[in-house]
């Protein structure tokens, strides 16, 4: 909404321009002479806008200022006050104001309409707004009688602060593309329960959060037959149909009353050109270095909530129709979705419709990679919270995590592994393994970098959303990328235990790549079920592992319900990265343990004896 209004009052010598704007400031008709020029008058307004009004002179030694004036405003109130002046209203002014390219609303005002007060306004002006769409709006008014002089400025005011132009197009006489996509966003979300229409409590409601009251049962009825008479259909005993709520606001801005469009449109956080705030969708959320986002518990209810919502047929996931019906006020699926190769990324069921489970690791994964598409979503979506921050409270920052040694547990509940390994080392069928996939034994080598989401639940009962990712040919420019290495938690290395020369590849990565021994590790063998073979390296992996003071290779299969073991040592590993560091080359041995123990025995015997003293003088 726009704070200042300035006026430029422009017309003909003689038409009244300066009588107009005295008789407004002094609320009396100056009958004596008036200066040629007035000077410019600011004037405050309730609503906090500040309204300035510009005299004008038609003179053509004065055309360069009139030029200058014309530039600087917001809106043009065009004054004329008999045949010639009205004449000239199409012939000259009009043209004129074009010829400068401002693309302003103008105000057409009859003024003097004291003289012939007979004459309807709409009869005389409407062959002129026909033909030029940049006038928002036209008024008779007489400064002599004091007659529509308060409405004349209120009109002009209203064409900067509640535009009709983005609305409707006068010539069409329809609404605008852009405006319908806007209100059919808004009925999507006042329809909470998505049957189609808006019944008589979502109707209230509506009004309640943009006008702050209810409708009385006369004023309902009343805006339901305005719909009926345009289309009997779009408003039955269910409630008014979406069609309905488009020619409702259709007339509305017909009838002069576009700030109820805008006032709407602004509840929900519209722009003048009729998007979405920039600061409502992407809200001040700050990740501090080394800490990760999550959804709260709030966001994950209100996914969970949206999930059964838009599951029409009750069959525990959403088909292409329903994720399309849910992202429908949005401009579709987020980017990364799409180049993720969603519903791929997560779990489906076994006819390929998105899981309640895969639903919420999507999510999840979104949030921790970037939470400012989750928040623009839940902005989209319609998220609302009583709580401080709007859309941000729906997710939470974690503690940062420290790159240390010692014992200690990370709070994080979503945590990234790098999924490291030689091409055919069984990399993919892990990542299909972990989302319930089917095995296949036809060999696909990975190219674009692949993600997999899904939820762990760890010992003890806890569960955590575990991000797996293939590198593919990008393994290289992500390994050299300090802040794609700092943002990973784990990395398991897999190698294939059939063939010999597979586990070389990953001791020729650590040495390549010296900075992924700040990472936790483990080490996974592939192909269980399949004939072990003797590795080309100086060590066999399990002496590799232990000489480094870490756990052996774990031995899985993707044909095996066990692998599951893999993913929650993997999580785990991230959790507690104590348990998973190599142990670097020269590290001394941590003996602090054996120096607490040593401790606690010294002390007893000390303890001991003193009391066998004192027992025994």
């Amino acid at each position: 909404m726009a704070e200042s209004v300035r006026i430029v009052v422009c017309g003909d010598e003689n038409t009244g321009k300066s009588s107009l704007i005295t008789s407004f400031v002094k609320d009396i008709f100056v009958s004596g002479k008036i200066q040629p020029v007035l000077p410019p008058i600011t004037i405050g307004a309730p609503e906090g806008i500040t309204t300035t009004i510009v005299d004008t002179s038609a003179l053509p030694q004065e055309r360069n200022t009139l030029r200058k004036e014309i530039r600087r405003s917001n809106v043009i109130c065009l004054v004329y006050s008999d045949h010639y002046s009205y004449e000239r209203v199409s012939l000259f002014w009009l043209p004129f104001f074009r010829s400068l390219g401002v693309n302003l609303p103008v105000v057409l005002c009859a003024n003097k309409s004291d003289i012939a007060p007979d004459v309807e306004a709409e009869e005389e002006m409407m062959p002129i707004m026909m033909e030029f769409k940049e006038i928002d709006s036209c008024i008779r008014a007489s400064a002599k009688e004091k007659r529509n002089v308060v409405e004349t400025v209120y009109l002009c005011q209203r064409a900067v602060v509640y535009p009709i132009a983005p609305l409707y197009d006068s010539k069409e006489q329809n609404l605008k593309l852009a405006a319908i996509a806007a209100l059919q966003r808004i009925f999507f979300l006042c329809d909470k329960d998505q049957d189609g229409f808006l019944n008589d409590l979502e109707i209230q409601n509506l009004q309640l959060k943009c006008f702050n009251k209810t409708l009385a049962d006369h004023e309902l009825e009343e805006m339901k037959t305005v719909i009926r008479k345009a289309n009997s259909q779009c408003a039955t005993e269910e409630g008014i149909t979406e069609r309905g709520f488009i020619i409702l606001n259709k007339f509305f801005c017909e009838k002069a009353r576009h700030e109820t469009v805008w006032t709407i449109l602004r509840t929900f956080h519209y722009t003048d050109n009729l998007s979405l705030k920039d600061s409502f969708l992407y809200p001040k959320f700050d990740v501090p270095p080394n800490s990760s986002a999550e959804l709260s518990p709030i966001g994950y209810r209100y996914f969970f909530d949206l999930f059964l919502l838009f599951d029409k047929d009750n069959d525990g996931g959403l088909n292409a129709g329903e994720l399309t019906a849910l992202f429908a006020p949005t401009p579709g699926l987020p980017p990364s979705w799409v180049e993720s190769n969603f519903p791929s990324s997560t779990v489906r069921s076994e006819t390929g419709h998105i899981t309640l489970q895969g639903w919420l690791a999507q999510w999840s994964m979104t949030t921790f990679v970037d939470p400012k598409t989750t928040l623009a979503y839940l902005a989209y979506l319609g998220f609302e919270s009583r709580e401080k921050g709007g859309t941000t409270a729906a997710l939470k920052v974690t503690k940062p995590r420290k790159r240390r040694r010692r014992p200690g547990r990370v709070e994080r509940n979503v945590v990234l592994c790098y999924v490291l390994g030689a091409a055919g080392s069984g990399k993919s069928c892990i990542l299909d393994a972990f989302l319930n996939r089917i095995f296949n034994t036809t060999y696909h080598p990975t190219i674009k970098t692949r993600t997999a989401v899904n939820s762990v639940e760890l010992q003890g009962g806890k569960q955590c959303y575990l991000i797996l990712e293939e590198l593919g040919e990008l393994e290289p420019a992500i390994l050299e990328n300090s802040a794609k290495l700092n943002a990973c938690d784990v990395v398991c290395y897999t190698y294939d235990s059939s063939d010999p020369d597979s586990f070389a590849y990953i001791v020729e990565l650590r040495k390549r790549y010296p900075q992924l021994d700040e990472l936790p590790a483990v080490y996974a063998a592939t192909k269980a079920d399949l004939d072990k073979t003797t590795q080309r390296y100086e060590m066999q992996p399990d002496v590799y592992t232990r000489e480094m003071g870490m756990t052996a290779p774990l031995h899985v299969s993707s044909t095996w319900n066990s692998i599951s073991e893999l993913f929650v040592t993997i999580a785990e590993a991230a959790l507690v990265p104590s348990t998973a560091y190599p142990r670097l080359e020269g590290e001394p041995i941590d003996r602090t343990n054996l120096y607490i123990a040593s401790g606690v025995v010294v002390a007893t015997v000390a303890t001991l004896y003193f009391m066998w003293k004192r027992g025994y003088p």
